[in-house]
């Protein structure tokens, strides 16, 4: 499979144009042919006029890329090396959401032929490639797993927004469902990632070590939060502590925040169903979720009861909300843990207003069914930075001090303006 590939004997093709899939598809597409396919039809026009739809990358990085962007399903039958990099979402009971993952099965094994490749990158338990996933190709295809076609699961590992840390300077980890195969998508990915890739002993494995990066980065910043929330009771500076303990060098430096986005907030979810049904209950996964899941209530009680105790009447407060992706510097909505801010706060009356300029009005609208303000007003008695974009932290207290009340609060959720506000009642988590 590899030498045909290089030899452009056979076409690769990625199912999932998203903040992951693009990436990877345009990357492989230097080397070797590709099928961009999309099920969204406005989005593959996009692509095809060298615009990234999650508005990560630049219009530059389509060209002198050999690849066919598509919504038409008849067109994947081209190809012979399918990677499947379609969303893992949970539902309204913090259930895993298979549905995507299973429908790309669907589609691939629809087209898919004996001696073809399926790698999957979407978040998954482990067990769902080959639990979940190989009976729906098999079932579609009429093929037979192993002996007919191979599978494999390399977890993504992209990172949004960030320049440095990018998909060919990450480290790539792979797996087959038997050596010739993991040896191949290991060659496969090898291609395009500069980093180098680490080859999994099996896809269980693979999909284990993706689920418990993110499950790690969730416990540690829970622990921060409840930190933070024992250090506001004694009334001194998370910050300032984690800076004093951070003196020692195996001191790990995690900070309190909002804990949202698609990968953090949800992974953890999905390592907990596959513990329910094996009969264990993980206690110290789940305590971090309820704590890190509950501090935009949290955070939104906090600021009530500031306002409560300097004599302002709630219904007729008026707060800022300064910014709404789930992380700095990039457009992504999804998930974002500054809606439970904002559901809050209007559950108790307070007038509020919301900008960011990073994030699509139309789809915070759809989403979360409010609207972002074009422009930052004035009279405001809560000032909230809750997201650190770049554009932020050039602001300074006088800029602050002139869209607000007299005796506001200035709430910094993530701490970057710490040692710079000095008029303003400030609070930080």
């Amino acid at each position: 499979m590899y030498n045909k590939l290089v030899n452009k004997e056979a076409k690769l093709a990625v199912i999932g144009l998203g903040y992951v899939g693009l990436p990877i598809a345009l990357e492989f597409a230097k080397k070797i042919p590709v099928i961009g396919f999309d099920i969204k039809e406005d989005r593959v026009e996009m692509m095809k006029n060298k615009v990234d739809p999650s508005r990560e990358l630049p219009s530059e990085a389509f060209n002198e890329c050999d690849i066919k962007f598509t919504a038409n399903i008849e067109d994947l039958r081209e190809a012979n090396f399918y990677i499947i990099a379609v969303p893992t979402p949970i539902d309204d009971h913090n259930l895993p959401d298979m549905r995507p993952v299973l429908a790309a099965s669907k589609t691939v094994g629809e087209v898919m032929k004996e001696g073809d490749y399926v790698v999957y990158e979407s978040t998954v338990y482990p067990g769902a490639t080959e639990e979940d996933c190989v009976p729906v190709l098999e079932k579609e295809s009429g093929l037979k797993y192993i002996e007919q076609f191979k599978v494999g699961f390399s977890p993504e590992r992209i990172n949004p927004g960030d320049k440095v840390n990018t998909l060919t300077t990450i480290v790539k980890v792979s797996s087959g469902c038997d050596e010739e195969s993991a040896e191949n998508i290991a060659k496969v990915y090898e291609l395009v990632i500069e980093a180098g890739v680490h080859r999994a002993s099996s896809i269980k494995v693979a999909e284990a070590s993706k689920i418990i990066e993110n499950t790690q980065r969730d416990i540690n910043i829970a622990f921060m939060n409840e930190l933070s929330i024992i250090f506001n009771r004694m009334n001194i500076n998370t910050f300032e502590v984690l800076e004093a303990a951070g003196t020692k060098w195996n001191f790990l430096k995690f900070f309190p925040g909002l804990v949202g986005g698609h990968c953090i907030d949800v992974d953890p979810y999905y390592l907990l169903h596959k513990s329910k049904e094996l009969g264990y209950h993980a206690q110290m996964i789940n305590s971090g979720r309820f704590i890190n899941d509950s501090m935009g209530g949290y955070v939104a009680k906090q600021i009530v009861k500031k306002l409560v105790k300097a004599g302002k009447h709630i219904q007729r407060s008026k707060v800022l909300i300064m910014g709404v992706t789930f992380k700095e510097d990039v457009s992504d909505i999804r998930n974002s843990k500054v809606i439970d801010v904002y559901r809050e706060l209007l559950s108790y009356g307070v007038g509020i207003e919301v900008v960011d300029p990073f994030a699509d009005a139309k789809e915070v609208k759809e989403e979360y069914n409010f609207e972002l303000n074009e422009k930052i007003g004035n009279n405001y008695d809560v000032v909230i930075v809750a997201v650190s974009h770049d554009k932020y932290k050039d602001l300074d207290e006088n800029f602050f001090k002139s869209i607000t009340n007299e005796n506001a609060f200035f709430v910094d959720i993530k701490g970057i303006y710490r040692d710079k506000i000095n008029e303003l009642n400030y609070w930080t988590l």
